[in-house]
């Protein structure tokens, strides 16, 4: 089986007990995440298609971790499941991460040329693609995916969608301008070179 036939088979499987083979898989699976070389939510000639066997895998890791204390920095630690810790960077990266207290939980791919402005978090299975700016206080939630050169301005909040696991995440397209303290949820699809003003908070109930 391959890596979505194995994924798909260890979601379905009740059982508790899980053994070590299990946590390889997840691994292998969290690593491909982190490579950008699976995603949640691609753009296919019709649309947006969601990969649903994506978002098992990523629930999949909270079964199989345990509660651990992470380090974080001296004197600080994490308390969290041990599938779920902080993305490692490293300058071969080229990504922008500026010093303050942002975090990115592994899981997430965050593409060359993108900054990170503190404090600013990015949870598992997004997708931050090339020369994209995260500014201060902003969020992008777990399985959002965001397109080149977007500008999510301060404060920012772009939600996660991980259940139900059919679900569209929040997309925000190439080029796309979200002013501050926006808040965009529950599936919106946000598309190119858009301009969203300041304040503006949009989800699935919002008339368009």
């Amino acid at each position: 089986m391959n890596i979505k036939e194995q994924i798909i088979a260890l979601y379905d499987d009740p059982r508790r007990n899980y053994e070590v083979q299990d946590r390889e898989l997840f691994n292998s699976f969290v690593n491909a995440l982190n490579r950008g070389e699976i995603r949640s939510c691609e753009k296919g000639s019709t649309g947006w298609i969601v990969n649903t066997w994506v978002k098992m895998g990523i629930l999949l890791g909270f079964r199989l971790g345990q509660l651990s204390e992470l380090p974080a920095y001296p004197g600080k630690n994490f308390y969290e499941k041990d599938t779920m810790p902080e993305k490692r960077f490293s300058l071969a990266d080229k990504v922008r991460i500026v010093p303050g207290g942002s975090s990115v939980r592994t899981g997430a791919y965050i593409a060359e040329g993108v900054t990170i402005m503190p404090p600013s978090y990015i949870n598992i299975g997004a997708w931050v693609d090339s020369g994209t700016m995260i500014d201060s206080h902003a969020l992008v939630g777990s399985c959002a995916q965001i397109g080149k050169r977007v500008h999510l301005s301060a404060g920012a909040m772009i939600g996660g969608v991980l259940e139900p696991i059919g679900t569209r995440p929040v997309i925000v397209e190439d080029d796309a301008f979200i002013g501050g303290n926006c808040g965009i949820y529950e599936g919106i699809l946000v598309g190119e070179r858009a301009v969203v003003a300041s304040g503006t908070v949009i989800n699935a109930s919002t008339p368009i």
